[in-house]
């Protein structure tokens, strides 16, 4: 298990101090990181969570995974080493409508739609159309 976590689903309203009061319950928290936007500043809503040791890490995702902080229910996780994807990460990519060409692979274009402003029905031809007088 991991001393380093990952939470999210956190109220934009939360603060550090809010965090390490809701993990200090777990242990000793060593340090938080709260993501924010990189251009305007604001909370993104996740943050990483250091915790002392591994069994307070283990805690705390076993005992606030799914807690209440701000009337919000928090989300957390173990962190993974930056740049790692998650384990089910093919199933989280939704499939792609591409189809095989001999040149290589290449999006399928869409179905034509159908006319619905009453032209190219059976039985009708331009020349039996009424005729405007001028």
């Amino acid at each position: 298990m991991s001393k380093e976590l990952y939470v999210r689903d956190i109220s934009f309203e939360a603060t550090e101090e809010d965090l390490i009061n809701l993990f200090s319950v777990s242990g000793k928290v060593v340090h938080i990181h709260m993501i924010t936007d990189p251009k305007t500043g604001q909370f993104r809503g996740s943050a990483f969570i250091k915790m002392a040791s591994d069994k307070e890490g283990k805690d705390a995702l076993n005992c606030l995974d799914g807690a209440s902080l701000l009337n919000r229910h928090i989300s957390v996780t173990k962190a993974r080493p930056k740049g790692q994807a998650p384990a089910d990460a093919s199933e989280e990519k939704p499939k792609r409508n591409k189809a095989r060409t001999s040149s290589g692979w290449s999006r399928v274009p869409p179905k034509p739609k159908k006319d619905t402003r009453g032209r190219g029905k059976p039985g009708k031809k331009p020349e039996d159309a009424p005729r405007r007088r001028g």
